[in-house]
């Protein structure tokens, strides 16, 4: 069998299955592990999958630059932020992660909202300058280009003193068994610091996101208190996050 009909095949059962597992594939196609373990390696080097122990997972298509995100499900992310903003208590202290459903969450904050904002996101905080009730404290730190936020010891230094009602996280994968994932492992430490400063975390997620994997781990799936997903996604492809006991949200 010729590599690129074995890398179709493999790809045609992540399709189907939503996983690979190296050992069952090289059994079924008579190959040694090394072979498809090899082939996934290429597959993953072009951002077709996202290896993982034992085998594959789909690879989040969002695991780009910001400009590039802003095209991606974007009517989602609008539906995502609005339903998001909803969530928000008058008074309470809410932690916004960055990102482009981030910014959409912002963007949808009632104007007269009292509450106070933290964020590390640039964009986030200038959607709230015509908000006169929202205190916006900045976390501060090296600008990461890519994604639009700041990070590293002094962002969180600052965080250090923090400690928030809710944290609205963005994510790039979502997966049952592989946990809430991004594609920056410098943003996963972040993330996660972020998840620790507040009492609930709810992840924001369209759809591409859902059952995908992205390199690195910021927390499992069960430490999430919600995640607000577009109801075009349907029920029956949030089942498992709802059978772990996870309150999934759907947008209006």
């Amino acid at each position: 069998m010729l590599t690129k009909q074995r890398k179709q095949m493999i790809l045609a059962i992540l399709a189907k299955e939503g996983k690979i597992i190296a050992k069952d594939v090289a059994s079924s196609l008579n190959l040694s592990e090394d072979t498809i373990r090899r082939d996934l390696r290429e597959l993953a080097k072009n951002g077709l999958l996202q290896r993982v122990h034992g085998g594959a997972l789909p690879a989040s298509p969002a695991v780009v630059n910001f400009v590039k995100r802003e095209e991606i499900s974007n009517e989602q992310k609008v539906n995502i932020g609005r339903k998001c903003a909803s969530l928000i208590k008058p008074g309470q202290i809410v932690i916004i992660d960055g990102g482009t459903t981030a910014v959409q969450l912002a963007r949808h904050l009632p104007i007269n909202l009292s509450a106070t904002i933290v964020t590390h996101s640039p964009n986030v905080a200038v959607e709230l300058i015509s908000h006169d009730k929202i205190d916006v404290e900045i976390i501060g730190g090296r600008l990461y280009k890519h994604s639009m936020v700041s990070m590293g010891v002094r962002a969180l230094e600052n965080l250090a003193h923090i400690q928030a009602d809710v944290y609205f996280m963005g994510v790039t994968g979502v997966h049952i068994e592989n946990g809430l994932t991004t594609g920056d492992l410098e943003e996963a430490y972040m993330k996660r610091a972020l998840s620790d400063h507040a009492a609930e975390t709810i992840v924001m997620a369209s759809d591409e996101k859902i059952h995908t994997a992205s390199a690195y781990l910021v927390l499992p799936t069960i430490d999430a208190s919600a995640i607000v997903v577009n109801k075009s996604i349907g029920q029956q492809k949030m089942k498992a996050f709802t059978d772990l006991g996870i309150n999934v949200i759907y947008s209006e």
